[in-house]
């Protein structure tokens, strides 16, 4: 078995969160052909103790509680001329690490999961591959950020692309090859850093379509219709969304079913999320120890983001638990799937028709959801995913 440097910006356990989930699949494949030494932060200590369950499959593990505050980050990046999102991710510790590994052991590849991690890749590879899984454009959702605001945040956001953009393009020209959740991420950096398909390529996101499985959650008849929306709710685009949401789609869509409840589930709610629970009908659940439930007792899930990066594991996780969705434009994009079969694209206040049209015609929404289900499961499955991972590291 060759050996390799895996760089993670969040250890990938446990896999409850879309980009753990991902670098989990991939860690796990990788292990099949390498001795993986695992590097990379946590958010806590518990996720630090959870973390040692990677053990088994790794050759080493070192993990960093990342402990420096937005504004240290911010000073050091604005001092370095940097962007700051690289600067919230510097350790010294590490990259003693990552050269220390390099001299002791016969390492091949260097695989960098997010493009913080890139830093920690010396100037000098001496052969070894370097694999960068960007995993999407992050420094186009500044752009958006800095686009949409004014004022002193404008301006950081609007330096953030600039800076995060160069600092992508500059990786992706280093690397060996460069990967990307999709086939819209992939084109758009393709088209901006000047690289071929060779060199720039999607590796899509799976869905473990046993576990989402709605066999083992029967549906709940003659209760109130619950419209879901999951995810990290300390997460920016997320908290857009629900707060939007909350306050101007879902009134509309109550003033034709009064009994309708909006659920907000997911871990960590900021306080404005926390106090979107105020509103008539509306659920803020906080952590879940299994997000399946509601999933499960969804009349529609919604995702109704405005900025979103790459795929939404939301959608595929309710296509996959066959739950009709109703996605924003921002939130299909990058989803091989027909609208209008698998699930429907609405946006503002037609995103508020399409949940009433499923409100009032269930079946229409359960046949929808089959036919998710059953797209998911044949085109989104991780091993198929996964198979060619082995090419793109040059395995065979």
């Amino acid at each position: 078995m060759g050996e390799m440097i895996f760089l993670a910006h969040r250890i990938p356990f446990p896999p409850d969160r879309g980009d753990r989930i991902r670098s989990f699949h991939l860690l796990g494949h990788l292990a099949r052909t390498h001795r993986i030494h695992l590097l990379g932060f946590v958010d806590s200590d518990a996720d630090r103790k959870a973390a040692k369950e990677l053990l088994p499959m790794l050759a080493s593990l070192h993990i960093e509680v990342r402990s420096k505050s937005k504004l240290r980050a911010g000073i050091e990046a604005l001092l370095l001329g940097e962007p700051i999102s690289v600067a919230a991710f510097g350790s010294r510790r590490i990259m003693r690490m990552v050269d220390q590994l390099l001299v002791d052991r016969p390492i091949d590849t260097i695989f960098a999961y997010s493009g913080q991690m890139a830093q920690f890749v010396p100037d000098d590879r001496q052969g070894r591959r370097f694999v960068m899984d960007f995993v999407d454009v992050d420094s186009e959702k500044f752009a958006a950020y800095g686009a949409a605001e004014g004022g002193l945040m404008g301006w950081v956001h609007r330096r953030e692309a600039r800076l995060l953009g160069a600092y992508e393009d500059s990786v992706g020209r280093w690397a060996d090859v460069s990967l990307f959740v999709s086939e819209a991420e992939a084109a758009l950096y393709r088209q901006r850093a000047g690289l071929s398909s060779n060199h720039v390529r999607a590796l899509n996101n799976g869905i473990d379509t046993s576990f989402f499985d709605p066999a083992g959650f029967p549906r709940v008849e003659g209760a109130e219709p619950m419209l879901v929306f999951t995810g990290q709710m300390d997460y920016r685009p997320n908290v857009d969304a629900v707060d939007h949401f909350a306050r101007r789609t879902f009134p509309a869509i109550r003033a034709k079913h009064p009994a309708a409840l909006f659920a907000i589930v997911g871990r960590d709610p900021t306080p404005a999320v926390r106090e979107l629970a105020k509103l008539k009908n509306v659920i803020v659940t906080g952590a879940v120890p299994d997000v399946r439930p509601w999933l499960a007792a969804a009349a529609v899930v919604v995702a109704p983001l405005d900025i979103a990066r790459g795929i939404q594991n939301k959608v595929l996780e309710a296509m996959a638990m066959a739950r009709p969705v109703v996605a924003s434009p921002a939130a299909f994009e990058g989803i091989d799937a027909v609208p209008g079969e698998h699930l429907m694209v609405a946006h503002g206040y037609d995103m508020a028709n399409a949940v009433s049209h499923l409100l009032i015609h269930p079946d229409e929404g359960e046949a929808m959801g089959r036919m998710a289900r059953d797209h998911v499961i044949a085109r989104y499955a991780w091993e198929a995913q996964l198979c060619a991972l082995d090419s793109l590291i040059g395995q065979t």
